[in-house]
């Protein structure tokens, strides 16, 4: 075995051994324990299970969130561990070394080294879901973070255009800040546009599957459609990328890379070519694949 990688969400805990050509080799569930003590004993048992495969062999963990690295502590929305030393307790707790990687930063790793981006320099991955975030990966590696924030597109200023526009309010974000690209382009910011729409609640999933039959819900997809394409632009003209792959929820709604890339086109500079939009490969498995995959380019610089 090469390395494994854990991916940590907020319903369940998935650890994933890989084999030296980077296919998978064995993989195991456990439900995400909704206290702090008891979710760092389930994760030193997920790391024990990975050692169980091979000895000494590089665990990486995937988790949603941010972990400041001036004082250790964590940023999450979905964990019960903000304001907790989580990687280093689980270190502890498992008596030994582990690499950590935001959940987002692992999918763009594992999809520019081994997915629907190999071979892209740079490559940026994006998760469209609950939340809004990415990475960016170039020469091979993921762009350099040093406040560990590189990737919180959901965080960048919604543009002002289609907000004025289609009369949306400005929102508070979770994070504390207003007008945050996440609080609309998420999949509940989907909702959000069509309940300004409606005045009624409506679950992404039914927007997205009434779009073709629903004047309302064909209206908050394209103002959607407007709000992504000026956070494409932004990506583009900042980073250049060669791809841009997608993740998370909405990347399953049916025809979104070909609405992004014809918005995308129309929007950019008059002739200018835009990245190629490309949904993940790995699924379910990018998470803990580029946690292994950041683990075991760790343990080759130790």
């Amino acid at each position: 075995m090469i390395a494994a990688g854990i991916d940590l969400g907020g319903t369940k805990i998935e650890a994933q051994v890989f084999a030296p050509d980077w296919s998978l080799a064995a993989r195991q569930r456990w439900p995400t324990p909704r206290a702090y003590p008891d979710l760092v004993t389930a994760m030193a048992k997920a790391i024990r299970w990975c050692e169980t495969h091979a000895a000494d062999l590089p665990i990486g963990i995937s988790a949603a969130g941010l972990v400041n690295p001036a004082t250790g502590l964590a940023l999450t929305s979905n964990l019960p561990a903000t304001g907790k030393p989580f990687p280093a307790d689980i270190a502890a707790a498992a008596g030994r070394k582990i690499a950590w990687i935001n959940d987002c930063r692992a999918l763009t790793l594992s999809e520019a080294a081994l997915g629907a981006a190999k071979g892209a320099d740079p490559a940026v991955g994006l998760i469209l879901g609950t939340g809004v975030a990415g990475g960016v990966v170039t020469g091979g590696k993921l762009l350099p973070s040093p406040a560990a924030t590189g990737g919180e597109f959901g965080h960048f200023p919604l543009a002002a255009a289609p907000i004025v526009a289609h009369g949306l309010p400005i929102l508070t974000c979770g994070c504390g800040r207003q007008g945050c690209t996440e609080t609309y382009l998420s999949a509940p910011g989907l909702a959000r546009i069509a309940a300004h729409l409606t005045g009624q609640t409506h679950s992404p999933e039914a927007i997205v599957e009434g779009r073709a039959t629903t004047l309302a819900f064909a209206k908050a997809w394209d103002i959607w459609l407007d709000l992504a394409t000026e956070f494409l632009i932004t990506l583009s003209f900042t980073l250049d990328p060669q791809v841009i792959v997608i993740g998370g929820g909405l990347s399953r709604t049916p025809g979104l890379t070909e609405d992004l890339t014809r918005r995308l086109t129309e929007a950019t500079l008059k002739g200018f070519p835009i990245p190629a939009i490309r949904l993940a490969e790995g699924g379910d498995a990018s998470g803990a694949r580029g946690a292994a995959l950041h683990a075991h380019r760790e343990a080759a610089h130790d």
